[in-house]
């Protein structure tokens, strides 16, 4: 089963052409060892949260776009065995900030790694959502109930894949993190999620019919005031080699 390395990132917008040929340099790296996908998407309908949004994720400024991207990989072992070797492969040249300056602070990034919970489809296309919820432990099963419940219903509405993906490898940050990004409470773990679609209008018109007909309703095995959410462009979408 897939195993992900989730990121969002802050971007100064200036600097878009930049970062996608910054990302495209590097990622091929992590294409080279063996990464499934990898998929850098640029902020496009990013709302502003009372609790919590991915602006205050990575303590994003005015003049920043925010980023959501993913790297995936055949298995955990896989990727385990890979990031046993960073040194290795950060000394490529295409690593180093010399060669592949980094436009952007990579001191707010947030980053880590999670386990499969939900995947259905193959993915692709010229939009996606992503999502980070705060998820109780005890209610981990509830949780990938409600998911499993709720692919199909995105599918059934033009999405082209649906993952829901549960935190395995989250380091805690100096600045910033994923479960500061959610304010996790004691025994609460974060889900990283996205749901790709063929373009925004498929996507706009899918969420307008789900609102309408399909909406979860009932106990929520999650602080919904918590989880918050973005539409992303995909300016990088590498494939496996």
């Amino acid at each position: 089963m897939s195993y992900f390395d989730g990121f969002v990132l802050a971007v100064p917008t200036a600097h878009k052409d930049k970062f996608i040929a910054h990302a495209t340099l590097g990622d091929a790296v992590f294409q080279d060892e063996g990464a499934l996908r990898i998929v850098e998407a640029w902020g496009d309908d990013v709302p502003k949260g009372k609790v919590t949004d991915f602006q205050g994720a990575v303590q994003a400024k005015d003049d920043e776009t925010i980023v959501f991207a993913w790297v995936e990989w055949p298995d955990k072992a896989h990727r385990d065995e890979v990031m046993a070797r960073s040194e290795e492969w950060m000394a490529d040249p295409r690593m180093d900030p010399e060669n592949n300056p980094m436009p952007f602070d990579g001191k707010r990034m947030i980053y880590g790694g999670f386990d499969t919970l939900v995947d259905e489809g193959d993915g692709g296309g010229d939009y996606a959502d992503g999502y980070l919820v705060p998820v109780p432990e005890a209610r981990k099963e509830d949780y990938r109930a409600l998911a499993a419940k709720m692919a199909p219903v995105f599918r059934g509405y033009g999405a082209t894949r649906v993952v829901e993906a549960w935190g395995d490898d989250l380091p805690d940050g100096k600045l910033t993190d994923f479960r500061r990004a959610v304010k996790a409470e004691d025994g609460e773990n974060v889900v990283f999620s996205f749901v790709e679609w063929p373009d925004k209008a498929t996507r706009d018109a899918g969420w307008a019919k789900m609102m309408e007909e399909d909406s979860p309703d009932g106990d929520m095995p999650f602080d919904g005031k918590r989880m918050f959410w973005g539409g992303f462009r995909p300016v990088v979408d590498l494939q496996a080699r």
